[in-house]
């Protein structure tokens, strides 16, 4: 029996930045706060079903968070204010506000109608 010194990781960088299963689109976020939250790779899995990827490769990801700990986290740090960042200027945006208030404005008429 040999064994095989090398393991492939299936992540891809995208050219957003983000980190990804190869050829799906889930995100490395999305399968490391599942683990945080304590689901096993066969949990996330049934989250996140898919033909591109299987409860192996899940695993073999979570490995690769375990081991490159400070390296993920930092990507994930970095994620969050991105994410937080858009969030703001998303909130700031006059035609968002207008948008909003408009949403709002036909939900309260409807839940009057449904009064």
């Amino acid at each position: 029996m040999t064994i095989e010194g090398i393991q492939t990781v299936p992540l891809t960088l995208w050219k957003d930045g983000t980190i990804r299963v190869k050829r799906s689109r889930l995100l490395l976020d999305m399968i490391v706060n599942a683990y945080k939250r304590g689901d096993c790779p066969e949990e996330i899995y049934d989250s996140f079903p898919s033909d591109a990827y299987s409860v192996a490769d899940l695993y073999s990801i979570i490995a690769y968070y375990l081991r490159n700990k400070n390296k993920v986290e930092s990507y994930l740090r970095k994620s969050e204010k991105e994410a937080e960042k858009l969030w703001r200027n998303i909130e700031a945006d006059p035609q968002q506000q207008t948008k909003r208030s408009a949403i709002r404005k036909k939900i309260s008429a409807f839940q009057k109608i449904r009064k």
